[in-house]
């Protein structure tokens, strides 16, 4: 919770929302058949830059039933044919974070599970007052993907965004957790509904690529070094290997490698649905203002 805000940080916080969202937008026009999933995460964080934001974090595209966390390296061969595919782009101004993402299902089969996490967080939204209790929130989100016939991921979950925090308090529960805790003046949060064909229920799959520093140690090697310095860079956000490998080469992944021995990393696995579900998932970031006003900060027209 921002105690109270001054203009300037409720103006980054703006800024960052409406980069996050034009970004989105740009990105989802990029994926279309044949295109290279490569190519639309580096043109969408390309975009950030140019809107003169820096990321939160690695532009993520996750495909059928991953949830999350998938980041490709600089090799990665996935091309669009007919999957479900889930944007999800994070800016900051200054550490003050906007987050959003989107679904876009290629094979036209589709269109209920991508509107169940919509509704969900449209419904979410309209939800959201001062006084509200988060497992509220989490009913409503459950209730509207339940009408599809989906599950919702109740294992992932809307969460806080602080300044270069961007997993914070509060936790906004996908499904009706009871959890009391009140809605107040000063919050900042991204929700973020999973909407599952599958269990919702989503487990670790595959090679991290992302990662966060968590505890600086002295390293030897010249090389780490240097990646560490470049990782230092990065004010505690979670950063890829591509960003790392492209300035680098592969001798970056050595650097990556000794300092997860050394205990120095967090890592993020992608998530994928435990019974391999499909899963959609659709997000904003919205502030409660001093006078208990909803602004939800990466408005966009979704469609």
């Amino acid at each position: 919770i921002f105690s109270s805000m001054d203009k300037e940080d409720i103006e980054k916080l703006k800024k960052a929302g409406r980069i996050a969202a034009q970004a989105l937008e740009y990105g989802k026009s990029l994926i279309k058949k044949d295109a290279s999933l490569l190519d639309v995460v580096e043109k969408t964080e390309e975009k950030v830059f140019e809107l003169g934001g820096k990321l939160a974090f690695p532009v993520q595209i996750s495909c059928n039933h991953i949830a999350a966390h998938y980041c490709p390296d600089e090799d990665d061969k996935t091309v669009f044919s007919d999957q479900v595919v889930s944007l999800d782009v994070g800016v900051h101004i200054d550490g003050f974070i906007g987050d959003n993402a989107v679904t876009v299902d290629l094979s036209g089969k589709h269109e209920d599970l991508v509107k169940a996490s919509r509704e969900a967080l449209e419904n979410a939204i309209k939800t959201i007052k001062v006084g509200v209790t988060l497992g509220e929130v989490g009913k409503v989100i459950q209730g509207t993907i339940q009408k599809y016939g989906f599950a919702p991921v109740r294992n992932l979950s809307g969460h806080g965004l602080g300044k270069y925090e961007q997993h914070t308090k509060p936790s906004i529960p996908n499904f009706d957790n009871r959890d009391n805790t009140k809605i107040e003046k000063g919050m900042v949060f991204a929700i973020e509904p999973f909407a599952s064909t599958g269990a919702g229920i989503v487990q670790d799959s595959g090679t991290p690529t992302v990662f966060s520093l968590e505890n600086k140690k002295p390293v030897r090697n010249a090389i780490t070094r240097q990646v560490l310095k470049e990782i230092e860079s990065y004010d505690n956000l979670p950063f890829t290997t591509r960003w790392l490998t492209n300035k680098f080469g592969v001798k970056a992944k050595f650097a990556l490698r000794e300092m997860e021995q050394l205990g120095m990393l967090h890592s993020y696995a992608p998530l994928a649905d435990k019974d391999k579900g499909l899963i959609s998932q659709a997000e904003h970031t919205v502030l409660i203002d001093d006078d208990g006003k909803v602004i939800v900060l990466t408005n966009q027209k979704m469609e």
